[in-house]
């Protein structure tokens, strides 16, 4: 099928998005998840179809971890679309309504986008997780997923459209089976078909949708993150916390890719919060401050401090100060999420507020950057930019408004 026949599909499939009740997409993303619960087996037999073609390609582990699904992977995915069903519906809400002098009523009321095409690499999750989201929020979706995943991507869409076939019109949700860049460069350019663009994976793929898209897009950006243990932090906690920011999950992009350590505490930290790292494979690359208090760790290029690894590698800098800190992550920081440990309330609030990144946190790990942990449920990506959408984008941040305009015959004069 050519790009532009499935965007066709999907254009006229939002339209009939438009005509669903509350109550029935809530049906449908129930019987969504309990499909994907009862096909597991399915699922994990074309998954690894997936798995055993990428390992002889020289896939990193970490991007195995991220391609690979289990039974409680998929649980996982079903509960993400029935959580979506207990949510909200956003769509129909009226905001901001006056009444103004002549007697009108104005308001917004909140719309779906219409059709959302998502570019993504080899995260299947990613498939059930976009679906439900765009669905719950009255939008079709096409999805074009990454070569590595492709089988797994085609089973878990090919479940869906069977649970629901019959009921609702199945180009609610289509996926593109061609892999190549040339379908993922004919969706940057569909403008006739796709309200919104979000491309979700490396620094490599975001950069080319953003530069060549003439569909609107939100960048979810990279995750180069930091975190900066003040002088006066809880050695502990900070040991806690850098521990879970980086090596929790470090395929994902609220993982800690920098630690910054205050000199005055450094002698003290380093050694605990290296050795605590290293027991989770950790590989350190440190400053030559860092060298002279743990001397066996590997000495840090100026590529280091840039560099958003998404491995079991962190960098590692000491610094003279908090302005020091503060003017590293501003040179060196993506705006996706950065943490402070300490228990200085003024360096707490200076750094909320110098710090321009979608989350900033204190005494907290990174890792919380995730539509699920802040209430959202399910996400459709971590927005680095500003305008429209910034940090995780659960459904109100995939809808669109307009104005609406009640009146008993007003003329304007």
């Amino acid at each position: 099928m050519n790009m532009a026949k499935i965007g066709s599909l999907a254009k006229a499939a939002s339209l009939d998005m438009i005509k669903l009740s509350s109550v029935k997409k809530n049906e449908i993303l129930k019987l969504a998840a309990h499909s994907l619960i009862e096909n597991s087996e399915y699922i994990l037999a074309e998954n690894k179809k997936d798995l055993d073609a990428a390992r002889p390609n020289g896939i990193t582990e970490v991007m195995i971890e991220r391609l690979t699904l289990t039974k409680e992977r998929i649980e996982g995915m079903a509960d993400g679309l029935l959580h979506l069903a207990g949510l909200d519906d956003p769509i129909g809400e009226i905001i901001n309504m006056k009444t103004m002098p002549n007697g009108l009523r104005v308001g917004q009321k909140r719309v779906p986008m219409g059709v959302i095409g998502i570019i993504y690499e080899a995260r299947p999750n990613v498939t059930s997780d976009a679906f439900g989201l765009c669905f719950k929020a009255g939008s079709a979706v096409i999805l074009r997923g990454g070569k590595e995943a492709i089988n797994s991507n085609k089973a878990i869409i090919k479940i869906f459209k069977d649970a629901f076939d019959g009921i609702i019109n199945p180009n609610v949700v289509q996926l593109v089976e061609d892999t190549s860049r040339d379908s993922a460069t004919a969706m940057m350019k569909m403008n006739d078909y796709i309200d919104l663009l979000i491309p979700r994976g490396g620094a490599g793929l975001i950069k080319a949708v953003v530069e060549n898209s003439t569909v609107p897009v939100i960048e979810t950006g990279t995750g180069n993150c930091h975190v900066f243990v003040d002088e006066s932090a809880v050695i502990n906690d900070a040991v806690n916390i850098i521990v879970n920011a980086k090596a929790q999950r470090p395929s994902v992009c609220n993982a800690c890719e920098t630690l910054l350590v205050h000199k005055n505490i450094s002698e003290e930290f380093l050694p605990l919060a290296i050795e605590a790292l290293r027991k989770e494979n950790v590989e350190i690359r440190g400053d030559e401050k860092v060298k002279k208090i743990v001397s066996d760790v590997v000495l840090a290029t100026e590529d280091d401090w840039a560099t958003e690894y998404l491995d079991y590698i962190l960098a590692v800098r000491v610094v003279e100060d908090f302005d020091e800190a503060v003017a590293h992550i501003q040179k060196y920081s993506t705006g996706h999420s950065e943490a402070i440990v300490t228990q200085n309330y003024t360096n707490a609030e200076r750094f909320v507020d110098e710090i321009d990144s979608a989350a900033v946190y204190v005494n907290a790990s990174t890792r919380f950057t995730d539509g699920n942990e802040f209430g959202f449920g399910a996400e459709i990506g971590i927005s680095t930019q500003k305008l429209h959408a910034r940090g995780p984008m659960g459904l109100k941040e995939i809808t669109a408004t307009k104005y609406v305009i009640y009146g008993n015959g007003q003329i304007r004069k």
